[in-house]
């Protein structure tokens, strides 16, 4: 018989194909995440289930399905935050996901939004869309350099990385970074500073990975250690930064501005989030390419294989 395979959301075509060649597949036509009936019934009915962001299989699923089904779950996407491992674990289950494919993309949008953001782009857009531009002159929207300046990096490790080197040789910037752990070579001129260092830089990017040890790890503490002038941009996970504390900074001049492409209570913005100029606000665009999101599906489904076959999985936390 075929092992069955739930896909959560709907995925590029050669994903799904390349699915349906190895397994009995029931792909969801929703792009809404499942419901806490449906995180039940996917343990319970299928053999297997390729997740994502905002699938939340947390302790009380597993708590009210404690001999499942299934057995993997292959998580789409690198973080992995929504899926209680040591839970999974407890119950036989495997959890993978899709590190690698995603790093370039989401480099890509820090830079997005470090520009954006130093460069008043997105206000400027919404003034010329509203009829309000009268023309160019010396002293319009005077935003900030970004060549030359120092960038303090919270997480060095691919994507970290990628940023690093954008930012380095891209744009002549000197790059510190703060990681969990000593980094002997990070590929490029960078110092690893302590956290409060790096928070001090004139752009700070977060590319932490989403975890329990995480959350909240930029908090009002932290925050507060930002230059005024100080540009902070988010591309890890939402619940790394206390989003009410980054409001009340934000409000009280702590720092200039924000670079955003996830939300603590995603797919929910704080209003007075959106109501700020100096914040760029993105809806999680970060991997939001065709070839990276197919890249990202094949590498679930070459784990989905590996544990049908037996074989060591590629991927697996």
């Amino acid at each position: 018989m075929t092992a069955t395979l739930l896909i959560t959301r709907p995925l590029p075509q050669a994903v799904e194909a390349a699915a349906r060649q190895r397994f009995d597949v029931t792909a969801r036509q929703s792009t809404a995440p499942l419901a806490a009936a449906d995180l039940r019934a996917a343990l319970r009915e299928y053999d297997a289930v390729l997740p994502t962001l905002g699938d939340r299989f947390t302790a009380d699923v597993f708590a009210d399905v404690p001999q499942p089904r299934a057995k993997i779950l292959a998580n789409f996407g690198v973080g992995y935050n929504h899926i209680d491992t040591e839970a999974a674990r407890a119950c036989g289950v495997a959890v993978t996901n899709t590190p690698g494919a995603v790093t370039d993309a989401t480099a890509d949008v820090a830079l997005t939004l470090m520009l954006m953001t130093a460069r008043r782009a997105g206000e400027g857009e919404r003034m010329l869309r509203a009829g309000q531009w009268q023309g160019w002159h010396p002293t319009q929207m005077l935003g900030q350099h970004v060549t030359g300046k120092t960038v303090g990096i919270i997480g060095m490790g691919r994507i970290g990385q990628a940023i690093a080197r954008r930012c380095h040789y891209g744009f002549g910037m000197t790059v510190i970074f703060h990681n969990r752990s000593p980094l002997a070579d990070a590929g490029l001129p960078a110092t690893q500073v302590p956290l409060a260092t790096a928070m001090a830089a004139d752009f700070v990017v977060v590319a932490v990975p989403g975890s329990p040890a995480t959350r909240h790890l930029i908090n009002a503490e932290t925050l507060a250690k930002m230059a005024p002038h100080g540009i902070f941009v988010n591309i890890s996970r939402g619940d790394v930064v206390d989003e009410a504390a980054l409001v009340a900074a934000l409000r009280n001049k702590t720092l200039a501005g924000a670079g955003l492409d996830v939300y603590e209570f995603e797919p929910k913005v704080s209003p007075e989030l959106l109501g700020m100029e100096n914040v760029t606000l993105l809806p999680h665009l970060g991997t939001a390419v065709l070839e990276v999101r197919t890249a990202m599906g094949l590498m679930a489904v070459a784990n989905l294989v590996a544990w049908l076959e037996g074989k060591p999985l590629p991927n697996r936390v």
